[in-house]
């Protein structure tokens, strides 16, 4: 017997969340709703995962951060969908989705069917194990994405009582990873190939100042090599990790964080795809009718830049939801909404830190402020110009009233006649705008 919905979610992540707040909002009948989630709970912030859920002193916990409080909302307890008539299914993973037939086919062989399909599947970490890395298989090797990855991590941190922690990658994970474990005593060393850490994002000015932050902390920084293989003890834990240099440490715990790739297996030759994710317009429709995808899985028009792009961030997956089940509900009523108008937004917290960045990363740069690790309240930002235009900024230790600014500018795009009056300037040219 297949159960049928009017609108089915697919994934319990956060987009899963901020569509179904979205839902309710609009007006839901009951039943007319189910999300579908692999995960055994309701969806959650997840960045609190890589923070406050592995804290020494009372960490986070659910039903904490269920989403919507990560952007100041309510807390959506299971006990919400219930009464809004909304149906989780969870702990349920979908094998096979049939996008013509409009039903999706369970392991435990449950047919779904769906006038109307959101895909809401996010992103899934590399492995090790995917290059066939010698001994990635190994006990205490972790890579953090669900609730059961960071329990498993938090009980080996305690479990491993100021041992030693490998931390592979040098990315938002491994950044924010290494300050947590620090935090518990954990001695950290960080590896990654790349000249400097998150270089997708950061200028070598801008990492210097971390990278220096880090090793003040205790962090050892291992940079231009890979880790190539583990040893495991007799227990089968990992003992040793093998650098690409000629290196061997030794770890307790390995910690990997070496990117993501979204989920669209189930969707393949069904579906049209580009930059690996699929394809969607500006109300995250895609090609094929009654099918909407949002969050890391969706490659949509970024109206600011004029260009197809995919964006991994939870900013980017609360709002693409609620854009979608926006226009699935204007639709139904022969209207329109506004096409998603998105400025790129992204930000971290460690330490004592706390960085924001908006717009494009491209084009030359202006370091403004104060980014010598040692001082007592080091705050410093970064403009990126092109054609003549601020078109990104990035702010550390910002108020929220200079964030706001910061994320003004890399909207409005203001011209810069003088670059050097631009970093002497710093951020009082951001509070001008």
């Amino acid at each position: 017997m297949a159960k049928t919905f009017k609108y089915i979610i697919l994934g319990g992540g956060v987009a899963a969340g901020y569509a179904a707040r979205e839902f309710a909002k609009q007006g839901l009948k009951p039943g007319e709703l189910a999300i579908i989630s692999k995960e055994a709970v309701a969806p959650y912030e997840r960045p609190a995962l890589s923070k406050a859920y592995l804290f020494p002193e009372s960490p986070a916990r659910l039903p904490g951060f269920h989403v919507c409080v990560g952007s100041g909302g309510e807390r959506l307890l299971p006990e919400w969908y219930s009464e809004k008539g909304i149906e989780l299914i969870l702990s349920t993973e979908i094998v096979k989705a049939d996008l013509a037939a409009k039903s999706l086919i369970s392991a435990g062989g449950e047919t779904f069917s769906y006038q109307i399909l959101i895909i809401a599947t996010g992103s899934t970490v590399i492995r090790l194990t995917d290059f066939g890395v010698q001994g990635a298989d190994a006990k205490n090797i972790f890579y953090l994405r669900e609730v059961d990855d960071a329990d498993k991590l938090y009980e080996a941190i305690k479990a491993k009582k100021n041992g030693k922690a490998v931390v592979v990658g040098g990315g938002y994970i491994g950044l924010e990873l290494s300050a947590v474990l620090r935090l518990n005593n954990i001695d950290v060393t960080m590896v990654y190939p790349e000249p400097w850490c998150m270089p997708r994002l950061f200028t070598s000015g801008i990492a210097a100042f971390y990278e220096g932050y880090y090793a003040n902390k205790g962090v050892n920084i291992i940079k231009g090599t890979v880790a190539v293989g583990f040893t495991a003890n007799s227990n089968g834990e990992v003992k040793e990790v093998q650098l690409k240099d000629g290196r061997v440490l030794e770890a307790d715990i390995v910690v990997v964080g070496v990117g993501g790739r979204p989920q669209t297996s189930l969707f393949k030759g069904q579906i049209e795809e580009e930059k690996g994710g699929i394809k969607t317009d500006s109300f995250f429709k895609t090609n094929v009718s009654d099918v909407y995808a949002v969050g890391d899985v969706a490659t949509f028009p970024l109206k600011l830049y004029g260009e197809l792009r995919r964006v991994e961030h939870v900013d980017h997956s609360r709002k693409s939801a609620e854009q979608a089940v926006k226009a699935i509900k204007a639709a139904e009523d022969g209207k329109t909404v506004e096409e998603y108008d998105y400025l790129p937004y992204f930000y971290s917290r460690s330490f004592d830190l706390s960085w924001q960045f908006y717009g494009d990363n491209v084009g030359d740069t202006v370091l403004f402020g104060d980014n010598n690790p040692e001082s007592s309240k080091p705050k410093f930002g970064t403009y990126w110009i092109k054609d003549g235009k601020v078109v990104g900024a990035f702010l550390e230790s910002g108020t929220p009233e200079e964030n706001k600014a910061i994320a003004k500018v890399a909207r409005v795009q203001p011209p810069v006649e003088d670059v050097d009056q631009l970093a002497k300037e710093g951020l009082s040219f951001a509070s001008k705008i």
